[in-house]
């Protein structure tokens, strides 16, 4: 059932992650192209394509958690071997997890403050709203980076 939902969970990624490049591409160049040929852009514009940019940043750290294609310090990796080389592996998925645990407290703190300020980021929607994905998207890599501390323990991957 689990494997079930992350399977569903990681479709949607994909899609929302597609989605989110292919909309701010085109409307980056529809922008372009309005401000270049016919003197006149959308004002809201430039806010909304900047959030875009931090909702693209933090799904395609997911998606690259999910896949084991983050950003990988592993030293030590290289020095040890065998039994030790699985301790290291724990103990490095243990610290990405507690960062990105300490991280997604520290965007709850955010959207609440910015829930308290009542700010728009364009039109009639809240910046707080935004920013939702800042401790979702940090509380996902976290949950990943946990899960895959237990497998290495387990065995259940190399």
């Amino acid at each position: 059932m689990m494997l079930r939902f992350a399977g569903y969970f990681a479709v949607l990624e994909n899609w929302v992650l597609s989605l989110t490049f292919v909309s701010t591409l085109t409307l980056a160049i529809l922008q372009i192209v309005f401000r270049n040929v016919f003197d006149m852009g959308f004002l809201w514009l430039e806010s909304f394509l900047r959030i875009q940019v931090l909702w693209l940043a933090m799904l395609g750290a997911m998606v690259a958690s999910r896949e084991g294609q983050h950003i990988k310090i592993d030293l030590l990796a290289r020095f040890v071997s065998g039994r030790h080389a699985q301790v290291s592996k724990v103990l490095v998925s243990l610290f990405a997890a507690g960062v990105c645990g300490l991280a997604a407290d520290a965007s709850v703190s955010l959207v609440q403050f910015e829930m308290e300020d009542n700010l728009m980021a364009f039109g009639e929607v809240p910046i707080w709203v935004c920013q939702l994905i800042l401790p979702v998207g940090f509380s996902v890599m976290g949950l990943r980076f946990l899960a895959e501390s237990v497998r290495t323990v387990r065995g259940e991957n190399a």
